[in-house]
């Protein structure tokens, strides 16, 4: 069986919105309890309130206190257990300066019904019944399958309201239509993406378009009464701005993920340690812009859902200093776009050469046999390279 999210944008009325908004703040509240009591026990006796179990039961203790939903209430609990487990995590891997302790809650803005005993139900195709809440106005742009098993619901900092719905499916094999076409890519900055085929796919750079005007709405922000409406206003006006760009960057990756794994079977790629690179102050934010761990996510569970597979090879793979022709292995600075290869004399694009040995690594990764990806890959012709503008790569007609 899988599990598979489904999110839609829901419509509250002012009393509902009242209603959720202090199932948050009961959230918040016990939450902080929580953490205080277990901090104190541990200052005190040593010993420490962080298993699930212990938690369940000092949530049982104080949940007369509070009124909520009572999966609610024990799902506050759960969530921080979760914590406290990473937090012994990280310490375990002595992972410096992420230890992150758990910590006080100025807001909650989500809760989750963990289970589906008729906490949630359908009463048709605009209206979803939550029980405390009511029946709430829902835009169910599509059904989804399988059986719900949780429900999240969701204020944004834009004040919109969402519901998420986790939905077991079974898990059938599925056979890609394309068994025989397979890639190798290469994320960069200039260009987002380079394909083993020949094909680059623009960076949108949507940080870049849209900088401008984020800068003038935070002086506008600042400018404003702290506590005043003008200042909740702003920061309403300002947080939809950012919203827009998240959606403009989800979009492009979405549409990009789901041609790439509809049409090749095998897709080859870096395993890129973004965390690190963005300690680079003058690449940092070229680097968040474009959200290459968020597309290798997408990559990952859409070429499983219809088929294919997806192999990261390994970081420090030297895919740019390698001949793809005859494996001649030479400095490569970043200066420098095109492969001129000193042993053979090939001459192909930079970012081509590491997208075919990318591919042909991953093929080595996987165990496969054989390298076919719509085109020659040992082909130096710069002329088969073709650059792609957003939107046309989305056109399977093409």
């Amino acid at each position: 069986m899988l599990l598979r999210n489904y999110k839609y944008r829901i419509y509250p009325t002012g009393k509902q919105k009242i209603r959720l908004e202090k199932q948050f703040e009961v959230c918040k509240n016990l939450h902080n309890d929580l953490l205080e009591i277990s901090k104190e026990t541990y200052r005190c006796s040593g010993k420490s309130i962080t298993s699930r179990k212990d938690l369940y039961q000092l949530t049982n203790i104080l949940k007369e206190s509070y009124r909520g939903h009572s999966q609610v209430i024990q799902n506050v609990a759960d969530k921080l257990n979760k914590s406290y487990k990473a937090f012994y995590q990280r310490i375990k891997e002595k992972q410096k300066g992420k230890v992150g302790y758990p910590r006080f809650r100025k807001r909650i803005n989500s809760i989750t019904y963990p289970q589906n005993n008729g906490c949630f139900k359908f009463k048709n195709q605009r209206r979803l019944h939550i029980t405390q809440i009511g029946s709430v106005p829902i835009e169910l742009h599509r059904i989804p399958k399988g059986n719900p098993k949780t429900l999240t619901v969701k204020k944004t900092l834009s004040n919109k309201w969402f519901i998420s719905f986790s939905c077991e499916i079974e898990n059938k094999p599925v056979k890609h239509k394309y068994p025989e076409n397979k890639v190798g890519i290469d994320l960069g900055l200039e260009n987002f993406a380079t394909l083993s085929d020949g094909t680059v796919i623009e960076n949108q750079r949507f940080l870049k378009g849209s900088e401008r005007k984020l800068k003038r709405e935070h002086r506008k922000l600042s400018k404003k009464k702290k506590g005043s409406n003008n200042k909740n206003k702003q920061r309403v006006k300002l947080a939809r701005d950012y919203e827009t760009l998240t959606n403009q960057r989800l979009d492009f990756l979405h549409k990009l993920s789901y041609h790439l794994t509809q049409q090749y079977d095998f897709i080859a790629i870096e395993n890129l340690g973004v965390s690190n690179m963005v300690k680079n102050h003058y690449l940092a934010k070229s680097i968040s812009d474009t959200s290459w761990s968020v597309f290798t996510g997408m990559l990952t569970y859409k070429a499983s859902s219809a088929g294919g597979e997806l192999v990261e090879i390994d970081r420090f793979y030297s895919s740019s200093q390698i001949c793809s022709d005859c494996g001649n292995k030479q400095d490569m600075p970043l200066s420098k776009r095109i492969y001129k290869c000193e042993k053979c004399g090939a001459k192909i694009p930079r970012d081509k050469n590491s997208a075919i040995n990318i591919l042909r690594e991953g093929i080595n990764t996987a165990g496969r046999v054989g390298i076919h990806a719509c085109g020659d890959l040992t082909s130096t012709d710069q002329s088969a390279s073709r650059v792609v503008e957003a939107g046309t790569i989305f056109d399977d007609s093409q």
